[in-house]
């Protein structure tokens, strides 16, 4: 892991709604997002606060929360509440493409990726707890996160994986050979193969120095940026060795105690070998709990679960 660099701030550009969970950018350097009150918003212009202007694209009627631009301009929406969704920018159109699996209803999509051949991967981080309770998941670390595949044209997801830490974002690498996929409640990434003798199966990526969050992939020829959302937790890790009566006793109690995130954040940017090309960090930092990053220009922007708007910083210079 490299020694971390400073992640420098430059300007805050408010939403007017809470949330911004995802970031991504598109070919035209602008941002989307989806907030808190359910909205699909893309922000113009973010590199220049002065002009920067944030427009409302649709409405999901639930929580919008990963974001994935298809390759055919629509936009996939994970929604925690309405499952995977498909968003038209130009009309603001919603359809739902796949709210069940196995009969069982989807009730925390996290992150999507599309690849060329039409199928859509996307995450759910818990089965037991929603979005307004996920610290319940972290500390109570049953493991119920899925990695799940919606075939083109089908309309019920099937499941390819179960057992994960709170699964969270997902990025395709660039020759399409494997998907990276987050795991928050175990500080690691790991990679799903999609061809090759080990088509089917997963294996570690990376070991991560805090709790991953959103990945977005800068272009086919880019690095995976990793935002985290937390640092590693000396208690959570030892808690996470106790029995699932006690972990299941802290949960109960976690979700009822306001959480108050700390004032580290950081990003990583990540090759395809899960080397670390970029590892940035801030303390003290007046915008909290970082949940995804993507790049734009020369700026970096910074998205959260809980903050009224994004942040943007410097982009580190290559290498």
């Amino acid at each position: 892991m490299h020694p971390p660099t400073a992640l420098v701030p430059l300007h805050y550009v408010s939403l007017g709604a809470r949330g911004p969970e995802d970031v991504v950018a598109d070919a035209h350097g602008r941002v989307l997002t989806g907030v808190e009150d359910g909205r699909i918003l893309r922000l113009h212009d973010p590199g220049d606060p002065r002009t920067a202007r944030v427009e409302v694209l649709a409405e999901t009627g639930g929580r919008p929360l990963g974001l994935e631009l298809h390759p055919d301009g629509a936009l996939l929406v994970c929604d925690a509440e309405r499952g995977l969704l498909r968003v038209d920018p130009a009309t603001g159109t919603v359809r739902v493409l796949a709210d069940t699996v196995a009969g069982e209803r989807i009730r925390f999509c996290s992150n999507a990726v599309a690849l060329p051949d039409g199928s859509v991967y996307f995450t759910v981080s818990s089965r037991r707890h929603p979005l307004d309770r996920w610290i319940g998941d972290i500390v109570e670390h049953t493991g119920t996160g899925r990695l799940l595949r919606l075939a083109p044209g089908a309309r019920e997801a099937e499941v390819l994986l179960e057992g994960l830490q709170f699964a969270n974002g997902l990025a395709a690498s660039a020759d399409g050979s494997f998907l990276v996929l987050a795991e928050t409640g175990a500080r690691r990434l790991t990679r799903y193969h999609l061809t090759g003798p080990r088509a089917g199966h997963a294996g570690p990526f990376a070991a991560l120095p805090g709790m991953p969050d959103n990945l977005w992939r800068e272009g086919p020829d880019g690095p995976i940026w990793v935002a985290l959302a937390g640092p590693r937790v000396p208690p959570l890790d030892l808690l996470h060795r106790t029995g699932p009566a006690v972990r299941a006793a802290a949960a109960r109690i976690a979700v009822h105690v306001p959480f108050r995130p700390g004032g580290t954040v950081g990003v990583l940017a990540l090759d395809d070998h899960g080397r670390t090309v970029h590892h940035l960090t801030r303390r003290r930092s007046g915008y909290r709990m970082v949940t995804s990053v993507c790049s734009t220009g020369e700026h970096l922007v910074l998205g959260s679960l809980r903050e009224p708007g994004v942040a943007v910083c410097a982009r580190p210079a290559a290498g």
